[in-house]
């Protein structure tokens, strides 16, 4: 057996400068929402999309346009929100991806409009679809209200782009024959193109193989093995129930 390697877990940041977003038909409206700032339809927006979308990338964009303050909305309750507002704009990411901090929002929401200020909202579903979730009768309102722009399944030529840029930005170089592989077998995400990436540029340090089509088909028939005993383990689960 070859002996592996344990490859240092440094942190990897990925760049959120403009010259590193990536337009394409998938992320087009959204890229003019925040290019429109402040010319916008309302003074909260939101822009949708699954992880790895781009969503957090425009959001970066906005703030430094904006000068905007970024929040969770996990950390929304213990925020100092009047400070938040005062610059005249917010960012507040992913709403939706756990519980509503109903009180902070709602009061978050009246800064906004008593400021006069802009909010930009990152959220894997369109806030709508949270008003029937929350007791807040006004907050609910609002969620319906707040205009979204949903970002799209990206193409193979934003795909492609993605992947030269996320190889390059671990300085690695994929061949012709490596990339090609790559796009017809991820899933079409780019949350899932990144994730493969990271996985791959790990297993080649751990192996001190290089990255080549045998590794990445070898990384990939491990992920797919994977997947099927999960879904293998939860059916046998709910027939158990």
């Amino acid at each position: 057996m070859p002996q592996q390697q344990i490859p240092f877990d440094l942190p990897h940041v990925e760049s959120r400068a403009r010259d590193d977003f990536l337009p394409g038909p998938a992320n087009e409206a959204a890229l003019a929402l925040v290019d429109a700032w402040p010319d916008w339809p309302a003074l909260s927006v939101a822009l949708v999309g699954p992880p790895g979308s781009g969503k957090s990338h425009l959001a970066a964009l906005f703030a430094e346009r904006s000068g905007a303050a970024t929040v969770r909305t996990a950390d929304l309750g213990a925020a100092d929100l009047p400070k938040l507002v005062s610059s005249g704009a917010v960012v507040l990411e992913n709403l939706g991806d756990g519980p509503v901090p109903e009180a902070a929002l709602f009061h978050l929401f009246n800064l906004v409009t008593e400021h006069r200020a802009s909010m930009l909202v990152t959220a894997p579903r369109v806030p709508a679809m949270l008003a029937d979730t929350v007791a807040t009768r006004d907050l609910a309102s609002r969620l319906r209200a707040m205009p979204a722009v949903t970002l799209g399944v990206p193409d193979d030529a934003l795909l492609a782009a993605v992947a030269l840029k996320l190889f390059a930005d671990r300085q690695i170089t994929p061949d012709e024959g490596l990339l090609a592989y790559l796009l017809t077998r991820v899933d079409r995400s780019i949350g899932a193109l990144r994730d493969v990436v990271a996985q791959l540029d790990r297993e080649a340090l751990a192996r001190k193989r290089p990255l080549t089509r045998a590794l990445a088909s070898e990384l990939l028939r491990a992920r797919s093995q994977a997947q099927d005993s999960d879904d293998d383990t939860l059916s046998d689960r709910a027939e158990t129930t």
